[in-house]
């Protein structure tokens, strides 16, 4: 029996003349992903990307699980292979799926055929093989309507597939096909789920943590570091930024009006994020902001934020809300450690009546006393690196 894994392509087949570009991005992809479970050969045929393991000792379950996490890919199928002739297409379905086909109460037949060579349409397939499954597994009735399992046969170039119902993939585009980009990532629950919807639009992310020692602990670290690392399968390997931040914020904290201090500390944050997009040849800054969620992230707050930088900032969250957000921190396993008591520096020197609508003029004037320039270079030198390896 032939094992393979087939994925489908979700919005690449729409692409043109520069589709090939996508399925190679997204084959590296699959490739370095498979590396830790076995010798596998990975090939592209009719907008489905062919998982072929090359001895026994792939392992097959590691590589399913792994491929649930590599965008692109909208539907997984665990199948067999075997010669494109209807009997032998019954008895790979017989053996294969015999097992699920007993388990179930109800099942039917579907078929494809991309081979438009092979003699029977899809129709007649369905129903031959349909027929004898129907008599070997008398006890599992036929219900064409709303069947328990489903059966697919696909005849493609190469062999006749057979596999039970495909699972959802992470969707999206391969990471990688659609630019660079820096990603601030705090302890919260946010910006995980910020960076993992940038990198599903195909985005390769560079994530930059501040962290402000001693106010914030070396396990606030640690959490972030742990963030990035649940991010990696989805994300691809990273290496985590770690800037240090102290310094800024406590030259804010002695010579800028209190009300200002969140609106100037995300602007020296938003600067040192493009110093470091430059050196990366990224494109974008990514942050997790959700629109009116805290006093920072009015449309007002946004604008004199942003304001200092050429580069664009991206918002992916700014019409979620938090139940929203909290459903996909859930979904990618971020929202446990998302949670852990150890608070990040945008908890430190908190004003108690934050400015919710500042004018540029004013926050210009704000910041004045201080060396914006120094501050930011002195920080970007102190950079700490962290590789996370996936």
């Amino acid at each position: 029996m032939e094992d393979i894994i087939l994925l489908k392509l979700g919005e690449i087949v729409l692409k043109g003349l520069n589709k090939r570009i996508f399925e190679d991005k997204l084959m590296a992809n699959v490739r370095r992903r498979l590396k830790q479970y076995g010798n596998f050969r990975v090939y592209t045929v009719q907008s489905t990307v062919y998982v072929e393991p090359q001895d026994e000792f792939c392992d097959m379950d590691g590589a399913l699980e792994a491929m649930k996490t590599v965008f692109g890919v909208v539907a997984i199928s665990r199948a067999a292979a075997c010669p494109k002739d209807k009997d032998e297409i019954f008895k790979m379905a017989k053996s294969y799926l015999g097992d699920e086909i007993r388990r179930a109460k109800s099942f039917k037949v579907e078929s494809k055929r991309s081979d438009k060579a092979f003699p029977m349409t899809s129709i007649q397939l369905s129903q031959y093989v349909g027929g004898l499954l129907a008599e070997a597994f008398p006890e599992t009735k036929v219900d064409v309507h709303n069947p328990e399992l489903v059966v697919n046969i696909e005849i493609r170039d190469y062999s006749a597939y057979v596999h039970g119902i495909p699972i959802p993939g992470a969707g999206g585009m391969p990471v990688g096909s659609n630019g660079r980009a820096v990603s601030m990532l705090s302890g919260g629950i946010d910006s995980p789920v910020s960076t993992y919807m940038m990198a599903k639009r195909g985005v390769s992310i560079i994530p930059v943590h501040f962290f402000s020692f001693p106010y914030t602990s070396q396990l606030a670290k640690e959490k972030v570091i742990r963030l990035a690392e649940l991010l990696g399968p989805y994300c691809g390997k990273l290496t985590l930024e770690v800037v240090p931040f102290t310094h800024i914020q406590e030259e804010i904290r002695d010579k800028c009006p209190e009300e200002y201090f969140t609106i100037i500390m995300r602007r020296f944050m938003t600067r040192i994020s493009q110093r470091i997009a430059e050196a990366n040849g990224c494109s974008a800054i990514v942050t997790g902001e959700s629109l009116g969620q805290v006093a920072s992230q009015t449309m007002e707050a946004m604008a004199v934020t942003e304001e200092c930088v050429s580069i664009p900032v991206i918002r992916p969250l700014v019409c979620l809300d938090k139940t929203e957000i909290i459903s996909v921190a859930r979904k990618i396993g971020t929202f446990d450690t998302s949670i852990l008591p150890y608070e990040d520096c945008c908890t430190v020197f908190t004003p108690r009546h934050p400015k919710t609508k500042p004018r540029l003029e004013e926050v210009l004037k704000a910041e004045a006393p201080l060396d914006v320039e120094g501050l930011v270079e002195e920080a970007v030198t102190g950079i700490e690196r962290v590789v996370i390896s996936k």
